[in-house]
């Protein structure tokens, strides 16, 4: 017998549950801050993430990190985060984030950022004013707990202390 598990936050202002139960739709204030600033969108109506668009052309040299404006500030709710990930497509050419995520915190209301490095082929990489150049994904942040104790006390696995490769092959 297989079951499905969620892990669904508690629903809050801005926040409702689809008739189906196992979507939540969330609504996410986004302010304008250029002109030039394109509204994210979803590439398909089950797509995980929104494009996040360039509003100029920027060079990313080559083993440089690069700030890309978007002319966005967002209110992600409480309780949410936002994730600034490499689009598959700019990534195959070389264009990647250096912190693999970016986190966008539901306090922050500074102007959303790419932070992109480009390891490719050449001297750099220009993106284009209004290309897409990353996605932003919504997820929710749980109330977490830190509990210190004793490496005794906590409970045991079969990998253990092991790291860095040692579950097998990758």
């Amino acid at each position: 017998m297989f079951a499905k598990s969620y892990i669904i936050p508690t629903v809050k202002k801005g926040c409702m549950l689809t008739r189906y139960m196992d979507r939540i739709s969330l609504e996410v204030p986004f302010a304008r801050l250029d002109k030039r600033a394109v509204l994210p969108t979803q590439g398909s109506s089950q797509a995980a993430g929104w494009d996040l668009y360039a509003i100029e052309d920027t060079v990313v040299p080559k083993g440089t990190s690069v700030l890309i404006s978007t002319g966005w500030a967002a209110a992600i709710p409480e309780g949410w985060e936002g994730q600034i990930r490499c689009r598959s497509s700019l990534g195959k050419k070389g264009m990647i984030m250096p912190n693999g995520l970016g986190t966008i915190d539901s306090d922050y209301r500074g102007e959303l950022k790419v932070l992109a490095t480009w390891i490719g082929e050449g001297d750099g990489f220009t993106v284009k004013a209004g290309e897409r150049v990353a996605q932003l994904l919504f997820a929710p942040v749980p109330l977490v707990t830190l509990v210190e104790t004793t490496m005794e006390a906590l409970d045991q696995t079969e990998r253990g202390e092991g790291g860095f490769g040692s579950s097998g092959q990758f």
